[in-house]
């Protein structure tokens, strides 16, 4: 059995998409799922990039998009009240409510993600938040210094893997960006032998091209 690893943040909705989807992608394989909450922004900024949610005509391209994927795949999804919005407090609440020495359930992820998908709510709300501190019953204190630093640490080891954004699958040293890569991940994870041909190096391989001043 192949443990893969789900690298995600809350306030991606294509994150939400592609946890929802992932089961149905990985229909009959045998495989672990290590959920991995990393900071998005962290990302972004490493890049000096802006998100989407942070440029007018992406974002309103990006619900758009997002809402019709998920009427394709019958997911149900709620934009909610403010977006973007700053996940680190849900990303902290899953780290915390990890058992020690592993990564957060799927249950408490979903639990998370369904936080902010669903019924349209201010994700921040301190009582809302509250309440799901509450049914989660974290281990730590998700203000500690532990899982701050824990989180920190994911990201800086995502950034260091070559992670750019969210969500990502890996498989093995292999990494899937996005949620329209889940059937390409799930073809490496069958064993597709175009993954081992030389066209994966040979194509991330970089080229000369015109760069901007």
């Amino acid at each position: 059995m192949k443990t893969i690893d789900f690298w995600f943040d809350p306030v991606s909705p294509y994150a939400y998409l592609a946890f929802e989807r992932l089961p149905e992608a990985l229909v009959g394989l045998s495989y672990n799922v290590s959920y991995r909450p990393i900071v998005f922004a962290a990302l972004l900024k490493a890049f000096d990039h802006k998100g989407p949610a942070e440029i007018e005509p992406k974002r309103a391209w990006t619900f758009r998009q997002t809402h019709w994927l998920a009427h394709r795949h019958g997911i149900a999804m709620d934009t909610p009240a403010r977006h973007p919005f700053n996940p680190i407090a849900l990303s902290r609440l899953l780290w915390a409510s990890a058992p020690e020495g592993t990564t957060p359930s799927r249950h408490a992820c979903e639990q998370v993600l369904l936080h902010v998908w669903r019924g349209g709510a201010d994700a921040e709300d301190p009582a809302r938040v509250a309440e799901l501190a509450a049914r989660l019953a974290p281990r730590l204190d998700p203000a500690s210094e532990e899982v701050k630093q824990r989180l920190r640490r994911e990201t800086d080891a995502a950034l260091a893997g070559g992670l750019f954004g969210v969500p990502t699958i890996g498989v093995d040293d292999k990494r899937f960006w996005g949620f329209d890569a889940l059937d390409m991940a799930a073809d490496c994870l069958r064993g597709d032998a175009w993954f081992d041909a030389p066209h994966w190096l040979r194509e991330g391989a970089a080229r000369p091209g015109v760069k901007r001043s």
